[in-house]
């Protein structure tokens, strides 16, 4: 049962600890919870399970605290990195999970698209927004990214994170970082082989996600874009199209 004070929280998965596979934080020793639940559909997601209604048999509705003991009992109370993941868990009510693990010395970090904006994004520690490109066939709100970036009021530390399979997705990271030039930024090249939910052992086109990785680096190099991070996604090097990991 939850408190009407702090909503419960729809939970796809919780797992850790692992490292972060990717962007500002990649390679750090991370618990992950993500949530259940998008307000996008990408073409390319490779996280279904955790988007799609069809299996939201699958997700959980629990109270911030349940969420928490979770945490602990994974890190064994010792402080570390927790990633909120879904999904997009910008629409799950987790600023008393955060003020939980913050009063307990742990660190949040959190990855949206950037589509919905709440107030706890200035309680966070790391704020990582990734709008998607014209691949994903998805269309940016901008003025919602500029409500997100307005909630965070500079607090947490932010980057700007964009996937990019093709030329127009290319054209689409410059011009992202060209209208934010205040945040970082990161490139990844995309799986274009994800998994369907429940098949771990998806096959995965590793040839292919690395030779987009070299065309990748290729193009910011002769672009002379030299302000932008090209990084694989180390879980999907390490583990393939693997779950909990």
């Amino acid at each position: 049962m939850t408190c009407a004070l702090h909503p419960g929280i729809r939970v796809s998965e919780i797992f850790g600890p692992t490292i972060q596979g990717e962007g500002v934080l990649i390679g750090l020793p991370t618990v992950f919870v993500r949530t259940g639940g998008c307000d996008y559909r990408c073409s390319w997601c490779d996280s279904l399970h955790a988007v799609d209604r069809r299996f939201r048999h699958d997700w959980e509705m629990m109270s911030p605290d349940a969420v928490w003991q979770k945490v602990i009992a994974l890190s064994g109370g010792q402080p570390v990195m927790v990633s909120l993941s879904g999904g997009n868990p910008a629409i799950q009510p987790l600023g008393h999970l955060i003020d939980r693990g913050h009063s307990e010395g742990y660190r949040f970090a959190l990855e949206t698209q950037g589509s919905v904006s709440k107030q706890w994004f200035a309680d966070l520690d790391v704020l990582v927004l990734s709008p998607k490109p014209p691949s994903s066939e998805m269309t940016t709100d901008w003025a919602a990214f500029d409500a997100c970036l307005e909630a965070a009021q500079d607090k947490p530390q932010m980057a700007l994170k964009l996937v990019v399979f093709d030329d127009d997705d290319y054209a689409y990271a410059k011009d992202a970082a060209a209208r934010y030039p205040q945040l970082p930024v990161y490139l990844q090249p995309g799986n274009h082989t994800p998994p369907r939910p429940g098949n771990e052992d998806a096959f995965i086109d590793m040839a292919g996600v690395m030779s987009r990785m070299e065309w990748l680096v290729e193009k910011v190099t002769r672009d002379r874009w030299f302000e932008a991070r090209v990084l694989p996604q180390l879980h999907v090097l390490l583990w393939g199209n693997k779950r909990g990991v």
